[in-house]
């Protein structure tokens, strides 16, 4: 089969089917964003898979997400903690926010999930520290801001998830002036550079395009 970006769609739907399957409260939750016309910019559903999983594997009891949008991550995190576990989730947008704290408590996990309206820059200096795992999906400029953060907010063997680093593989051109692709490169050098972190990437293609992953572990 020819690679193109339709074909990676239709392989992604197929993953998503055998190995995801159909869930109503996840649905719903996608429906509400979309209704409430918030940007498509959610992870694919093999990625929320990849992120319950991750919580799960790494035994993650404490979440930090930076990036709510409609809260379909959200919602697979906090499954994953468990009843005694916790996500905090912030959130630049307040319309967002709103549309969010509908859908994580329509699907029965709103007692697990703290989220806090604000930009990242300004929130994250007001959290306690001690999380297991950070998922990062918010603005790429900022992404060594958030990086910072995670190290400060994690500790030794916190799990920490850089999503979005593929830009159509514009991340490998140091001419580029676009600020996300900017963005993305300065948090991939951090990741390499920053003595705090032990990190690899994976390129990705699927319903997101060409994108991918990087994900590293505090030291």
């Amino acid at each position: 089969m020819e690679s193109t970006p339709s074909a990676w769609s239709h392989a992604d739907a197929y993953l998503a089917d055998l190995l995801v399957g159909r869930d109503p409260q996840l649905e719903a939750a996608l429906d509400a964003q979309r209704e409430a016309g918030l940007p498509e910019i959610e992870v694919a559903p093999v990625g929320g898979k990849l992120l319950n999983l991750l919580v799960r594997i790494s035994g993650a009891r404490r979440v930090l997400e930076i990036g709510t949008l409609g809260g379909y991550s959200t919602i697979w995190m906090a499954r994953a903690v468990g009843p005694e576990g916790r996500v905090v989730t912030v959130e630049a947008e307040a319309d967002n926010a709103a549309v969010a704290r509908a859908s994580i408590d329509a699907a029965g996990v709103g007692d697990r999930v703290d989220i806090r309206v604000g930009r990242g820059a300004d929130v994250l200096p007001t959290l306690d520290g001690g999380f297991d795992l950070v998922f990062i999906d918010a603005d790429k400029e900022s992404n060594t801001t958030y990086l910072d953060w995670a190290a400060k907010l994690g500790h030794p063997g916190t799990v920490i998830v850089l999503d979005n680093i593929g830009r159509e593989g514009e991340i490998v051109r140091d001419d580029s002036t676009d600020p996300k692709v900017v963005g993305t490169r300065e948090g991939l050098r951090m990741l390499g550079e920053d003595p705090r972190f032990d990190a690899t990437a994976l390129q990705t293609v699927g319903v997101k395009g060409w994108d991918g992953v990087a994900l590293a572990v505090v030291v």
